[in-house]
Order: C-alpha cells, then sequence, then structure tokens
C-alpha cells in the first residue's frame, strides 16, 4: 500500500491562499537549473512559505521517495511568475497527512494537471540527455543549497491551477505524522545526488533538508560544463567538501579555485586535460589531502620535472600521465601507482610507501626501477609488469632492500631468470610471458617458503615444476607448450589450472586441500599420480592418452578416498574400465570409443554418462546407486548384468545383440527392450521376477520372445502399459489372463496375430481396464476389427492406421453391432429406436484411421453413441469417397490426401479445426459441410482443385467464427 503525504490547509486558511497577489518576475530572476527553477524574490520575508500543495509519496525502497515529483515540477516551475505569501504566518511546517491509495484517488481524475513542462524536467542531467550543450549541474547544487536566503518557493502555482484537487475526499482514511527535520535527514542520506536534486523540487522544508551539507561531502564534476564562476560558487555553499572529482579541459582553473577554497579537501581526481607545474606547488596549501588521483593528462608541459611534495598524502595514482621526469616527496605516502605513464626518470623519497605499481612503464630503464624500488623499505606490493627493462640484478637488489616484499608482479619482463633471487616473504608471484623462466628458475622459487599463489602462464622455455611448498594454495599453467612434467607437493593446494601444455606427459600432485582437479585436453598426459585426501572433482576431459592404469588412481585404494565427480570425455585410449569406489557420484565415459568392458562397484554412483561408447561389449553395474540408466546407445552390448536397489528406469533400445541380461532392480518401473532381436525367453523370467514393480514394459522387435516369455508377465501385477510391436507371435491368451490392470496394449504390425487372437477382447470380456489399443497395420479381418469397436466400448484411443482389409467404417447401429445398415431401416422402427437409446455410450476419444486405403465410407451418426469422440484421423485413406459425421463433441476432423473424397456431410457442433488438403471435393459440397459446425476456427483447403481462391468469402459467410482459411494460394 503506498501513503501519499499532503500539506492540507484549513477553509480558512485556504481562502487566504486564493487572495494572495501575484507578482510579475523578469526572466532574470530565474536561474535554469536541471529540473528546477529558483526564483530570487527580494520582497519575500525569510519565514514565509507559499507552498499550496506540496505532495510526495512516501513508498517503501527509498530510491522511489520522489518518484511523483515530476509530474508536479510544472507547478514549481510553470511561468516566471509566483504568487505572493500569506503574511506572519509559517506554514513551512505544516503537519504532514498521509493517504492510503492517494495514487489511484488523485492522479487518475486529474491525469495532466501536474505534467512536467520541458522548462523543468526531470534530473536527467547526469546522462547529459535533458540540455544539448552539456551545461553542468550547478545550478540545481544552487538551488538545493540557497536555504532560505535565496527567497524561492519550489512549489509555488499560478492562480486556479490545482482549484479541481479534492483532496478532502480522503479525508476519513488520512493518518496524522509530523515530517521533522531529522526525520527527513535520515531518510535523505540513503539518496544519491540525483534524486537529492529532485527532492529539492518539492517544497521549502525539502529543499532546505536536501541541501544539506553532510550530503555533499563529494562534489562530481567529471565530464561537466561548468564554468569557473559556477564551481566558484559550487565551492563557496560547501567550503567543508571533502572529495572533488573534475574532469575536461579546464581541469587546471578549476582544480586550482577547489585547492584555493576547500581547506577540509581529503580526495582529488582529475583526468583528461593539463595540469601546469603551479598546481603541484599549490597542493602544499591543501594540508588535509590524503588522496590524489590524475588520469590521462598532461603534467606540466610534457617535458620538464614534475615535483609533488605533501606531508599528509596517503595515496597517489597517476595512470596514463605524460611527464618526462618525477619526484615524489611524501613522506606518509603508503600506496603509489605510474601504470602506463611514460616517465623516463622517477625519483622516491617515500619511507612508508608499501605498494607501488609501474606497470607498463616501457620507458623507465632498469637503474631507474632500481633506485625506485630499492629506496622504499617498506615495500610490500609491487607490479612491474611489461617493463622490458627489468633484469635479475633489479630484482636481486630490491630483495636485499625490500625483506618484507610479498607481491611481485614482473609478468612480460623477458630478461629475468630468477637467477640468484631470494625472495623469502613473497606470497603472490606472477610471471606471466617470461621468456626467460626456465625449469631452473624452479630453484629460486623454491626458496620462497611463504608463497600462496604461482602463476607461469606462457613460460614458454618451461619444461618441467617441482616443488614442494607447505603454504602454496593456487598454482596456473597455460600454454606453456614445453611444458612436460608437474610435481607438486603441497598441503594446502586448493586451486591448480593446467591447460593447453601440449607436452605435458606426467602429473605427480601429493595435497591434503585440493577439492577440484581441471586437467583438460592434455593430450599427451599418460601418468597421473595423486595423494589428494579432499579431491572431488576430475575432469580429465580430451586427455587422449591416458591408460586404463588412471582406474587405479581413483579406486578406494588410490589417493582419492572422497572423489565424487570423475569426468573422462574423449578419452580415446581407455579400452578397459573398472572402478570400485564408494565416493564416486557421477561419472562421465562420453565419446570413449575403445571402451569394450566397463565394471563399476560404486553403490553411491548416481549418474553415468556413456554416450559414444557404441563399442561396449560387456557391462556390469552391480552394485550401484543409479535411479536410471540408459544403455541404448551401446549397441554391441552382448552381456549385461545390474544391481540397482534404487533404479526405477532401464532402457536397453538398440541393443540388438544382447543375449545375457541379469537385471536385480527391486523396484524398477520402466524397461524399454526395443530392438533386443537377441534378448531370450529365460532372460524376460528373470528380469520379471526380480522387477515385480514394473508398470511400463516395451518388447518391441523382440523377435525371440514367445509364448514362454509372456507366461512370466504374471509376476507383475502393475503392468499397466505393454508394447508387443513388431513381433511374431501367435498367441497372446497369457497376456489376457495375467495382466489385469494393462491400460495400453501396442501390436504394431504383429503380422502373425490371426482374426481369432484377440477374440478374448471382445467376446469374453479380457483386459476390463484397457484404454488404448494399436493394431497399426494389422492383417485382422473387417469383421474382427467391427466386432472390436462395437464392443470394447471402454476404449478411449484406438490405432488402426494401415490396416488394410478394413473396408467402411459404418457406424449405423443394429443392436449395439456394427452393421452396413442404412440409417433409415434402423429408424423406421419404433422397436429399432428403442434398442438405439440403450446402446451403451463409448469412451472413444481418439481413432486414427490414416492409410486404409480400402476404406469408401465412413459413417457415423448420432445413433453410434460416440459423444466423446474428439479426434478423427482419416489422412490418406485414397480411395475414401463419402464422409457423413454427426458427434457433438468433434474437435479435429483429418481428411487431407483423401483424393477421392467427393461427399462430405457434418454435424459437429463443436468441431473447430477441419483439414480437406488435397482433397477432390467440391466448394458447394465445403460449404453445405461447415454450415452446421459453428465453431470452425481452421479450415484447410490447400491443393483442393475444385476449390478457388475466390471462394474464400462464401466458406467465411457459411461459417462467422471462422478465423483461419488455408488455400494454395493465399492464407487469411
Amino acid at each position: 500500500m503506498k501513503l501519499w503525504c499532503c500539506l492540507c490547509f484549513t477553509e480558512e486558511e485556504q481562502d487566504n491562499l486564493n487572495l494572495m497577489k501575484e507578482e510579475d518576475i523578469s526572466e532574470n530572476d530565474v536561474v535554469t537549473g536541471v529540473g528546477a527553477a529558483a526564483v530570487a524574490d527580494h520582497h519575500a520575508e525569510e519565514n514565509r512559505d507559499d507552498d499550496r500543495f506540496a505532495m510526495t509519496s512516501v513508498q517503501p525502497r527509498t530510491e522511489a521517495l520522489i518518484s511523483w515529483t515530476g509530474e508536479c515540477s510544472a507547478a514549481a516551475c510553470s511561468d516566471s511568475t509566483v504568487a505572493g505569501g500569506v503574511e506572519n504566518r509559517d506554514l513551512s511546517h505544516k503537519r504532514a497527512k498521509f493517504y492510503a491509495d492517494f495514487e489511484e484517488r488523485y492522479f487518475s481524475t486529474n491525469a495532466g494537471k501536474c505534467g512536467a513542462s520541458n522548462e523543468c524536467g526531470d534530473y536527467d542531467y547526469i546522462n547529459d540527455s535533458l540540455r544539448p550543450n552539456g551545461e553542468a549541474c550547478c545550478d540545481t547544487f544552487a538551488l538545493m543549497g540557497g536555504g532560505e536566503e535565496s527567497g524561492f518557493d519550489s512549489s509555488i502555482v499560478e492562480d486556479g491551477e490545482g482549484d479541481n484537487i479534492d483532496i478532502l475526499k480522503v479525508e476519513d482514511v488520512e493518518i496524522r505524522m509530523d515530517l521533522t527535520d531529522d526525520l527527513l535527514h535520515m531518510v535523505f542520506s540513503f539518496l544519491d545526488h540525483p534524486n537529492l536534486c529532485k527532492a529539492a523540487r518539492v517544497c521549502k522544508q525539502w529543499r532546505s533538508a536536501s541541501a544539506h551539507e553532510d550530503f555533499w561531502k563529494s562534489l562530481n564534476f567529471e565530464d561537466r560544463n561548468i564554468s569557473v564562476e559556477q564551481f566558484e560558487d559550487m565551492c563557496r555553499r560547501y567550503p567543508n567538501a571533502t572529495a572533488v572529482s573534475i574532469s575536461g579541459s579546464a581541469i587546471y582553473l578549476l582544480v586550482m579555485r577547489a585547492i584555493s577554497s576547500l581547506r577540509n579537501l581529503e580526495v582529488l581526481t582529475l583526468g583528461r586535460g593539463q595540469i601546469a607545474d603551479t598546481f603541484f606547488h599549490a597542493l602544499a596549501d591543501c594540508s588535509m589531502l590524503k588522496k590524489l588521483n590524475i588520469n590521462d593528462s598532461t603534467l606540466g608541459n610534457g617535458i620538464q620535472e614534475i615535483t609533488i611534495n605533501h606531508d599528509r598524502m596517503c595515496h597517489l595514482q597517476l595512470t596514463k600521465c605524460r611527464v618526462m621526469r618525477i619526484a615524489v616527496r611524501c613522506p606518509q605516502l603508503e600506496t603509489m601507482s605510474l601504470k602506463r605513464s611514460n616517465m623516463a626518470q622517477v625519483v622516491l623519497n617515500c619511507p612508508l610507501l608499501h605498494e607501488l605499481d609501474i606497470g607498463s612503464c616501457h620507458k623507465l630503464p632498469d637503474a631507474a626501477i632500481r633506485a625506485a624500488a630499492t629506496s622504499c623499505p617498506q615495500l610490500v606490493s609491487l607490479d612491474m609488469s611489461n617493463c622490458s627493462c627489468v633484469s635479475d640484478e633489479t630484482l636481486r637488489e630490491i630483495a636485499l632492500s625490500c625483506a618484507n616484499l610479498s607481491f611481485l608482479d614482473a609478468s612480460y619482463c623477458p630478461n629475468i631468470s630468477l637467477e640468484s633471487v631470494r625472495l623469502l616473504m613473497l606470497t603472490v608471484l606472477k610471471l606471466h610471458s617470461c621468456e626467460g623462466i626456465t625449469s631452473a628458475s624452479m630453484a629460486a622459487i623454491a626458496h620462497s617458503d611463504m608463497l600462496e599463489v604461482l602463476e607461469l602462464d606462457n613460460c614458454s622455455l618451461l619444461t618441467s615444476v617441482s616443488l614442494d611448498l607447505p603454504r602454496l594454495q593456487t598454482i596456473r599453467l597455460v600454454h606453456c607448450r614445453k611444458f612436460a612434467d608437474l610435481n607438486l607437493r603441497t598441503m594446502m593446494l586448493s586451486n591448480i589450472l593446467v591447460s593447453n601444455c601440449p607436452a605435458l606427459h606426467r602429473i605427480n600432485i601429493t595435497s591434503n586441500s585440493l577439492q577440484k582437479l581441471a586437467l583438460q585436453k592434455q593430450e599427451s598426459l599418460t601418468t597421473l599420480a595423486l595423494q589428494c585426501q579432499s579431491l572431488q572433482e576430475v575432469d580429465l576431459s580430451e586427455c587422449e592418452s591416458l591408460t586404463n592404469s588412471i582406474c587405479d588412481v581413483f579406486n578406494d585404494v588410490g589417493g582419492c578416498p572422497m572423489l565424487k565427480s570423475l569426468v573422462l570425455a574423449n578419452c580415446e585410449s581407455l579400452t578397459s574400465v573398472r572402478f570400485f569406489s564408494t565416493s564416486l557420484v557421477s561419472l562421465s565415459l562420453a565419446d570413449c570409443r575403445a571402451i569394450t568392458t566397463l565394471e563399476l562397484t560404486c553403490p553411491n554412483l548416481e549418474k553415468v554418462i556413456l554416450d559414444g561408447c557404441d563399442h561396449l561389449e560387456r557391462a556390469s553395474f552391480c552394485p550401484v546407486g543409479l535411479r536410471s540408466l540408459n544403455l541404448g546407445i551401446c549397441p554391441k552390448l552382448n552381456i549385461l548384468s545390474i544391481e540397482a536397489m534404487v533404479m526405477v528406469s532401464l532402457e536397453l533400445k538398440g541393443c540388438g545383440v544382447l543375449s545375457e541380461a541379469s537385471v536385480n532392480c527391486p523396484l524398477l518401473t520402466s524397461l524399454d527392450a526395443s530392438f533386443c532381436s537377441q534378448l531370450t525367453n529365460e532372460c524376460l523370467s528373470a528380469t520379471t521376477a526380480s522387477c515385480p514393480m514394473i508398470e511400463s514394459l516395451i518388447l518391441m522387435s523382440c523377435s525371440s520372445i514367445g509364448l514362454d516369455g509372456l507366461c512370466s508377465l504374471q509376476r507383475l501385477p502393475n503392468l499397466t502399459l505393454l508394447d508387443l510391436s513388431y513381433t511374431f507371435l501367435v498367441n497372446l491368451q497369457p497376456v489376457f489372463e495375467s495382466c489385469t490392470q494393462l491400460k495400453v496394449l501396442k501390436l504394431q504390425a504383429c503380422k502373425y496375430l490371426t482374426d481369432s487372437s484377440l477374440e478374448p477382447l471382445y467376446k469374453r470380456g479380457a483386459l476390463p481396464a484397457l484404454q488404448e489399443l494399436d493394431l497399426s497395420y494389422a492383417t485382422l479381418c473387417q469383421s474382427a476389427i467391427e466386432e472390436l469397436l462395437s464392443c470394447c466400448t471402454h476404449l478411449t484411443h484406438v490405432n488402426l492406421t494401415g490396416c488394410a482389409n478394413m473396408h467402411d467404417l459404418n457406424w449405423g447401429c443394429s443392436r449395439g453391432h456394427i452393421a452396413g445398415v442404412n440409417v433409415l431401416s434402423v429408424t423406421s422402427s419404433y422397436e429399432n429406436l428403442h434398442e438405439l437409446s440403450e446402446q451403451p455410450t463409448r469412451l472413444l476419444q481418439n481413432l486414427n484411421c490414416v492409410g486404409c486405403l480400402n476404406i469408401r465410407k465412413v459413417f457415423i451418426p448420432l445413433a453410434a453413441h460416440c459423444s466423446c469422440l474428439l479426434f478423427l484421423n482419416l489422412s490418406l485413406s485414397t480411395n475414401l469417397k463419402e464422409v457423413d459425421v454427426a458427434c457433438l463433441n468433434l474437435s479435429w476432423l483429418n481428411l487431407s490426401n483423401c483424393y477421392s473424397l467427393e461427399v462430405l456431410k457434418l454435424d459437429c457442433p463443436r468441431l473447430t479445426s477441419l483439414f480437406l488438403q488435397s482433397c477432390n471435393i467440391d466448394e458447394e459440397a465445403v460449404e453445405t459441410a461447415i454450415t452446421k459446425c459453428a465453431m470452425l476456427e481452421t479450415l484447410d483447403v490447400r491443393f483442393c482443385p475444385k476449390i478457388s481462391s475466390t471462394s474464400m468469402g462464401r466458406l467465411r459467410a457459411a461459417c462467422p467464427n471462422l478465423k483461419r482459411i488455408f488455400s494454395s494460394l493465399s492464407t487469411s
């Protein structure tokens, strides 16, 4: 809920306000700011506040506190006129009233009355989007800093504006609260400068509160086109500012004003300009300065020496600066950066300096670097990366002078080899792309017992690393093209990155802290020895030379007892994989195409990836913790053993040579053995005995399964789906007798089933729970199909695709049976009508007769009791000539590619989609047919030669709800 704050007046006060005298203000009295107008009214009294309605929304988030002020800014600066105040009345501290849902009650009925004008606008100056000339925001700062002395009232409106605001309508839900100065100060402390400027436009109290110097300790004029006069005015208004940021061509003039006016200045940031040497002489007057940042600037005239002398400065940053020589004498200086500056000489007199960055100072000679660093005995961090002149002699001098040096970045220094360099306190060493670093350099590094981070990327001559460092935690070896041997013994090693080292063939790591090891694409790696008690993740992807011995490293008796995840993807030299691990949870052997034998004794293994293991012949998973397993991507698998107490899904689809399978999964519910042509009755019988919970069993194309195998299905009391498609079965009696809970039965292309094979279904009521029956491409005769459809009224989905013996679908009913009886003769007898009314309602919802080439007529009258039929598909029935369907709930009918279709009669009030693509039917027949399909939305008549695109209008007229008609010439 939003709470809206309004300054409300009594009727007497309102009358007094309506009598306020207007005064004309000249243009010179208006100070144009960003999103506000400051009017200097010399006749206004100090304690007068002419606010009529100063509103703001109080929302849970402070940044939205003044979200509506942009709309109300027109009231604050609509013209160059202001109204006079009520004499002897101080309204600046009126009690605030808060209203619930004020936004909906007021703004919805007064939309546009407080719209912001282009003159005032929102406080978008931060992006310089409001002012084309990029003027600075100093005027807005001036507005906020003016206080009562400026005499400006930011919420005065013209006469008549707001007269229609009916605030009293919500008087009944008011909650009184005082917006004291302390409360405003607390709330405004959460706002940034743009929002503070917006708040200043609300009312005089808010303007005064937002202008408090506590909020303006830091003045940022970066990328602002501000004049010297405006800057001086800001400095006068906020003399206690502690931080100033200036950039641009005029920075010298501005910064000189700053250091002369702001005596409490502590942080000074300058950029992108030229700074004369007089500035550095004047720095001593800025006694409180602690931090000086200068970026991308020319110091002095660029060729003279610049001296920086300051007693209290602690941090100095001169990045990307142009200067010939620089001398720094700052006794309190702690950090200094000269990064990317082009000076040729630097002299330091900073005894307390502990951090020095001279990275990418290409013009600094070796002697200058040596003199600068050795003059700072307290130095702890030194960055000399990209200083190509640095030599080992300089490093030796630094090591002797700076005994506390702990961080050294000497990357891209081609002349260093660390010969005879002893950096005993070093904790971080970065040596990227140092051509002089070789295996001999490791002797010097080995003396740095405190070393924690070592980076050796792109050291092209490095061939081996052998270190025993007790504190080493991180090491990087990337793109070291000659690197061949890694031997690390460090108990605290926790992070190692070795990548793109094509010659690496041996790794030996001992660590108690390492948890993750990634060694991808080490094509020459053949030997890996690990003694890592905490190691949990290992990635050896594309290590093509790894042999079968790698398994010993990760077994329980190896050196990684806590290993949980192992990735050996694309390790093409692996042929036999055997893991005995009680900790392993995830294993990836993807695309290990040479593996022929797999043995996993991993009771906690939950995930295994075998994609691409297309030569796997023998697999054992005893025991494992897998919940699902897909071996369908192993076409050569012939012997399988699984013991998984929690497995629920097993897919063997495509294991065409699988002949022996022992599956012990007591919770298994789904087994897909499609195309396992060698799977025997014995295997199926053993599986059903050990997996009694199976609910879905797919035996498609399991040609070796016979009657004995089907008899074992009696052990599966929960079986609901059985797929016996493409088998050579003749007798389904075991299925009818034992699978009483079966709901789905698929018998596609079972060509050896005779007409009597399904008699138990429609004569003896077998499988009473059956809902879906698939007889696609069956050889059953017409009478058997008719009997099945007539008696099995509980079926919901029937698939008769490609049944060549099906001639007609004539559901004119007599005594409850499907027969080719003329519907007129049936309805002429009262006795027959009585019999029709007593027929049970069919539950059939989906009937699929695609490609039944011998069907010539489809007749489904209302008397057929097919009220549940929703989908009827007769496409590709090329000899179909007549369709007469009357189904109350049919919604989808497909007659596409029924080339012989001539007669179409439909009485389907809920039909929404009708497909007649490539049918030889004329438009009159279609027009007549759809007149009784009031809900038809989609009609497809593409490639119908007798229907032209000009008849679309007639079709739409016949069915007003038609939304889409697809024709061969146009789509509408």
